[in-house]
């Protein structure tokens, strides 16, 4: 395979096809019409995700134009509208406490180039496998963080630095309780209370925009003394800043990779998440490993920007959908109107009040707690994964995301390896006769007939995968027989498939009983098994490992080896 075609087999632009397929006028307006809904959506929340992230609310637009214009043109879905989110806040905090914003920069610059390599190697479609009990419990893990960071803000609080830590931030908050502004709590809570009602009483309006917009004219109207993004950040610039490479050090690098390494994964998941949302809306197929290379790419240039990580924003996504969007080219656009606004409006900006932006991520926090789903998993769960569930929580809120996100998958991983061992059942037992579906029955004449065996062939049947969690069951084997058999036949039949531990198992029994003068006969192999054997080196011995195509060939193979007449009985022989 040439470079070409490798490329071609894992990055295609979903907006390569829509052109092929032919782009016309009435795709155009309608993508223009979601466009300008989206870019109305995006606006207050780029502002508000940047602030809550120890940013400037310039850099939440700016991310937004950019990323979000790439994350459209070069993703794998039609649909995806891209840009900061809630998932990032709690990382992008943590990375410029400790780092610098230009830690920040460096970091999202290596967690392009990571999704990039992700989306080349197909991760893409591994990604799609993780447990919805960790997936769960860390966005509902960063909804309460997200909460905690507006605390400040929601209650007017006056503080200089607010630690990244869950508990330690409480602490200093509650330690400047004094400072608390009736005033910034009280515009909070009618912008939440201004958004929940034109959800329910007007679905279409736009309500972030409509709470911002209305508590900016209260402000400026009748004074009130709360902050603005004006007074924090003195304004939002009217022109994009130049691109620029950050300077690259080998020791901060690798300092800095397990932040890119997070954001990589958020950005991975997130965007994901959301193509599958958007194909269950829609009825279309995404490509995940093109969207992975679009995200790295759109990341990159975020970076070279000095923006904030980016990904699929599921709500904007869904806002674009219900908006009439078509085509990528809307997503395209949503990008294009920010930009707009940034060049010809941005002074209106400065009239912003945060305690505004606060209220709307109090919106956005509970929207991604996916209350309703944490209960159920609690209620009806089974333990393993509500551990995954809650310990993904604990660790996410309280300690760190990076090593939510490790224990979490280890202890799904356990957990998954439990459940599937309990599965695997080793028995006793001959089961002769078989129903009309070949599937084997337990019925009076299975005990009939195993009576029939005389005590030179011994039988057991495993049914279930044999890998590494239930593999030491074979080895088991032999120290469950009262008396020693000549011949001891395995049935794998009912086996699907084998892992590298699981022909290890039957390695060793085999040569366990080599040294006790035992004819070991493996019958009823399927293909993947019995494949996987034979590339590991477990093959026939004459005298000591046989394997028959099923069981009575291994009852016929056994009356051979054994020379009992009765054998060749039972077996029609």
């Amino acid at each position: 395979m040439s470079l070409r075609e490798f490329l071609a087999s894992r990055f295609h632009p979903k907006l390569l096809t829509v052109l092929s397929e032919g782009y016309r006028l009435s795709d155009l307006r309608a993508d223009s019409v979601a466009g300008l809904t989206v870019a109305i959506v995006a606006l207050p929340l780029a502002m508000a995700l940047a602030v809550a992230s120890g940013a400037d609310p310039a850099t939440g637009l700016l991310t937004a134009i950019v990323a979000g214009f790439l994350i459209s043109a070069l993703g794998g879905s039609r649909v995806q509208v891209g840009g900061p989110t809630g998932a990032f806040i709690p990382v992008i905090y943590a990375i410029i406490a400790s780092h610098g914003y230009d830690g920040l920069v460096i970091a999202t610059l290596m967690a392009g180039a990571i999704l990039v390599v992700a989306g080349l190697l197909k991760v893409g479609t591994l990604m799609k496998y993780l447990p919805q009990p960790l997936i769960t419990g860390f966005t509902a893990g960063i909804a309460v963080i997200i909460f905690a960071s507006q605390l400040k803000d929601l209650l007017g609080l006056q503080v200089e630095d607010v630690p990244a830590d869950f508990l330690p931030k409480l602490a200093v908050l509650y330690d400047h309780i004094g400072s608390f502004n009736g005033w910034a709590l009280g515009l909070a809570l009618a912008c939440v209370l201004l958004i929940v009602g034109l959800r329910r009483l007007a679905p279409s309006a736009p309500g972030f925009l409509v709470a911002v917009v209305a508590a900016s004219a209260a402000v400026t109207v009748f004074g009130l003394p709360v902050e603005t993004i004006g007074s924090r950040f003195g304004g939002v610039p009217s022109t994009l800043p130049a691109p620029s490479l950050p300077a690259l050090d080998l020791a901060r690098c690798i300092a800095l990779l397990p932040a890119a390494l997070t954001i990589a994964f958020l950005a991975g998941i997130e965007s994901l998440l959301s193509a599958v949302v958007a194909d269950g809306m829609t009825g279309r197929r995404h490509r995940s490993n093109t969207e992975l290379i679009g995200q790295g790419i759109a990341n990159g240039a975020s970076a070279l920007f000095g923006g904030l990580p980016a990904t699929g924003a599921i709500a904007r996504t869904a806002t674009n959908i219900r908006a009439g969007g078509r085509t990528p080219v809307a997503g395209m656009l949503h990008a294009g109107f920010l930009l707009a606004f940034v060049l010809l409006a941005s002074d209106l900006a400065s009239y912003v009040p945060l305690p505004a932006l606060a209220g709307l991520l109090v919106v956005v926090a509970w929207n991604m707690s996916e209350h309703g789903h944490f209960r159920r998993t609690l209620r009806s769960a089974p333990r393993g994964d509500k551990l995954v569930l809650l310990l993904t929580f604990g660790l996410t809120v309280f300690v760190d995301l990076t090593l939510a996100i490790e224990v979490g998958m280890v202890v799904a991983a356990f957990s998954f390896m439990y459940r599937m061992a309990g599965m695997v059942e080793v028995s006793a037992g001959v089961q002769l006769i078989e129903d009309d579906n070949g599937e084997e029955t337990n019925s009076d004449a299975d005990a009939a007939q195993r009576e029939q065996l005389p005590p030179g062939v011994e039988v057991y049947q495993i049914r279930g995968p044999l890998f590494f969690g239930a593999a030491n069951r074979v080895d088991q084997l032999l120290d469950q027989l009262f008396t020693r058999p000549r011949v001891f036949i395995l049935r794998m039949r009912l086996v699907p498939l084998v892992d590298a531990s699981g022909v290890h198992s039957l390695a060793t029994l085999a040569e366990r009983c080599k040294r006790q003068g035992i004819v070991l006969v493996i019958s009823g192999l399927q293909p993947q098994p019995l494949a996987v054997a034979r590339r590991m080196g477990l093959s026939e011995r004459p005298g000591e490992l046989h394997f028959a195509p099923d069981f009575p060939a291994a009852l016929r193979l056994a009356a051979t080896l054994s020379g009992d007449d009765l054998v060749r009985d039972i077996a029609g022989v």
